[in-house]
């Protein structure tokens, strides 16, 4: 399975890469890199990101039409800041959901930590979306994800992930403050 795990973490660094320069070529390269994770983290006793990775295919797939047709007048979609409302909702959804996934993982598998695993992958679902509609504030979300996510593959012996986790990391402060810049430059040519 290292093989597996090796190109998998590659296609996902390539993919962050090209999305934090706001580039379309990011969006097949997740849906590939989702698809090898399925069996990477069935493998690992890891239910809950191995069901996000099929979450990932599907928004990964509307994201790549959003970002070209999600726009004004059906054009490429711009770097907005994330609504004080969709934080709320966000939150809700967020909470209720890893309480909720943590539950079920904790008494009908034998996930290694249900808790953690629900948490982090519900927040990167949330995070996703966030992604899909241009929210600048996705980075955020993303690096406190990538911190948590770290921590929970050197548990669990998947180094090359935690490796791929730590360069995501990194990508997604440079991403943050990309995006943060095109989106001050857009907002001053308005």
């Amino acid at each position: 399975m290292p093989t597996l795990e090796l190109l998998a973490a590659a296609l996902g660094i390539v993919c962050v890469w090209y999305n934090t320069r706001e580039r379309i070529e990011g969006w097949p390269l997740a849906i590939a890199s989702a698809a090898l994770y399925l069996a990477v983290f069935w493998q690992a006793r890891l239910y809950a990101y191995m069901g996000l990775q099929g979450v990932f295919i599907v928004l990964s797939a509307y994201g790549w039409y959003e970002w070209l047709h999600g726009g004004a007048d059906r054009g490429p979609l711009r770097i907005t800041r994330t609504t004080g409302r969709q934080w709320v909702t966000l939150a809700a959804l967020g909470i209720a959901g890893s309480a909720g996934l943590a539950a079920l993982l904790a008494r009908t598998t034998d996930a290694a930590m249900p808790l953690v695993d629900s948490i982090a992958s519900v927040a990167s679902v949330l995070a996703q979306w966030m992604m899909t509609r241009k929210l600048l504030e996705h980075w955020l979300v993303w690096i406190a994800i990538n911190v948590v996510s770290i921590g929970l593959f050197v548990s669990q012996a998947l180094y090359p992930t935690a490796v791929q986790y730590a360069v995501l990391l990194a990508l997604a402060i440079a991403g943050h403050r990309q995006w943060t810049q095109s989106w001050h430059r857009r907002d001053a040519s308005s």
